[in-house]
């Protein structure tokens, strides 16, 4: 018997619909605001007269223009909260790829219940902030987790979804092969919400109870935030605008992954964009689009690694460019011949910190004379997650917690907070994360030490004080009741 739209597999409760669905409303230029008909400039005689039928004739009438009408479609659909309110979007495919590969087997009728349980996982992790969706197929049946401020929490576990089937529609809509089980597979599903572009990544792994999902999510219409939103304070911006406008060179962000240092360097981008510049990226994947400058996706399966994207790029004319990542000695190479012939290149490299992200170029092949020639300064950072304003509590410091201001000779705070819990974190204590950053400008003395074969315990001594590395801003920030200790020594450690 076809299961129904109300079979129990739909974990997550449907949620009621905005008066007017946003196709329509974006469709036909009109939009119910509570009780009052909101028409745009475009609004047609068929979305006025559907508007007034659930509204009533004698609804108030609002005629904003063009501007204003996209403003109030983004605070009816686009702006949806996490309590569950009026989320009546849904994801359609940006593209008609799925009706190239031929006709989706998965839109038979009586698949429709999976097909809303996907689309509701997607939606409630984009609206939601996840930077990750995990499906895990297990023993038990199928459990979905989301990674939000980099923790994942669990949103469905359950044992009566049709794992294979809710599995088989996610590697539709990512263009990969359902018939092949035994393999890794990548793709990507390009989606829109509510107008807004969205972009997964999908990677799948055979598992023992089936093939495991997860998908990274890239809002690229989402922005990029101010650089005091970040974390930094104004002398450290102060040194990043100085950075940005250095002629030539190598800029280096280091950190673990998730931490944040595509942010800053597309930030550093903005900072240095300037009309008389040619700005070109070498990106894998495009997190967010950049108005004015030129992004190029790397594909290794053809041969268009960052390497041979840098190498395309030295032939397009830039002064400044843009490596997503150095993974490898000839990226490396790539890099620092591009900054000797007079560009300015950005790029992030794994190192747990500032000094560390010497000894890592060294141990990619290069040079401790290409390295003191190009260097011009290095980000290490980490994210934090935020105390939740509502329900932080206060406490006088306990002896244990003097010991490390003192450690670093910091001042004390009279209070520390730590997290509690509440309805408006979910529980968690936390809300939200803050980047610490810890930046180190080469200037002639480090350049020297790196030009003799200076070991990264040498290197430190000549660079910055305790207070200014990672574990100084950590403690700022614990400081100043933005973070806890235990949350600050859980991401930096204690810089003993």
């Amino acid at each position: 018997m076809p299961e129904t739209p109300e079979d129990p597999l739909l974990l997550i409760s449907p949620e009621p619909l905005p008066a007017l669905p946003y196709a329509f409303a974006r469709d036909h230029g009109v939009a119910l605001d509570g009780s009052t008909v909101v028409a745009g400039p475009a609004a047609t005689l068929t979305g006025l007269r559907e508007a007034q039928r659930r509204a009533g004739l004698a609804a108030p009438l609002d005629m904003p223009d063009a501007a204003g009408f996209e403003a109030v479609l983004a605070r009816l659909y686009h702006s949806a909260k996490r309590d569950g309110e009026a989320q009546g979007v849904s994801f359609d495919l940006v593209d008609d790829a799925a009706q190239r590969r031929g006709r989706d087997l998965l839109e038979d009728a009586e698949e429709a219940p999976v097909i809303q349980l996907v689309n509701q996982l997607l939606r409630k992790a984009v609206l939601d902030g996840a930077s990750d969706l995990h499906i895990e197929p297990h023993e038990g049946g199928l459990r979905a987790r989301m990674r939000i401020d980099g923790f994942l929490q669990t949103v469905m576990d359950r044992a009566d979804v049709p794992v294979k089937r809710v599995v088989s529609r996610l590697k539709v809509m990512a263009g990969l092969d359902i018939a092949e089980t035994r393999l890794p597979q990548d793709g990507r599903i390009p989606l829109r919400l509510g107008g807004r572009m969205i972009d997964t990544r999908v990677s799948s792994l055979p598992g023992n109870y089936g093939e495991r999902i997860v998908l990274r999510i890239l809002d690229r219409a989402a922005g990029l935030m101010p650089l005091e939103q970040l974390g930094l304070d104004q002398a450290q911006i102060a040194l990043l605008e100085k950075l940005a406008a250095t002629p030539n060179g190598i800029i280096l962000a280091t950190g673990p992954t998730g931490a944040g240092k595509t942010t800053t360097l597309y930030s550093l981008l903005k900072l240095a964009d300037r009309e008389e510049r040619n700005i070109v990226t070498v990106e894998d994947p495009i997190e967010y689009d950049l108005t004015g400058i030129s992004q190029t996706q790397i594909n290794a399966e053809i041969g268009m690694t960052f390497a041979a994207g840098l190498r395309a790029t030295l032939r397009q004319d830039p002064d400044v460019i843009l490596v997503g990542e150095i993974r490898d000695g000839e990226t490396a190479s790539t890099a620092a011949q591009a900054a000797l012939t007079g560009h300015l290149v950005f790029s992030s490299l794994h190192a747990n910190s500032s000094v560390a992200a010497v000894v890592r170029l060294r141990d990619l092949g290069l040079e401790n004379f290409l390295i003191s020639a190009t260097l011009r300064g290095v980000i290490a950072q980490r994210l934090l997650r935020r105390l939740c304003q509502d329900c932080r509590q206060p406490h006088p410091p306990t002896e244990s917690e003097v010991r490390q201001f003192h450690m670093i000779n910091m001042p004390l705070p009279t209070e520390l907070h730590v997290a509690k819990g509440c309805p408006a974190c979910n529980g968690s204590g936390y809300v939200g994360r803050i980047g610490i950053f810890e930046i180190l400008p080469v200037d002639e003395d480090l350049r020297e030490a790196i030009n003799y074969g200076a070991g990264e315990g040498a290197l430190w001594k000549s660079t910055l004080e305790p207070r200014d590395r990672l574990i100084g801003q950590a403690l700022r920030a614990v400081a100043l009741g933005e973070t806890s200790l235990a949350e600050a020594l859980r991401v930096v450690g204690d810089g003993a």
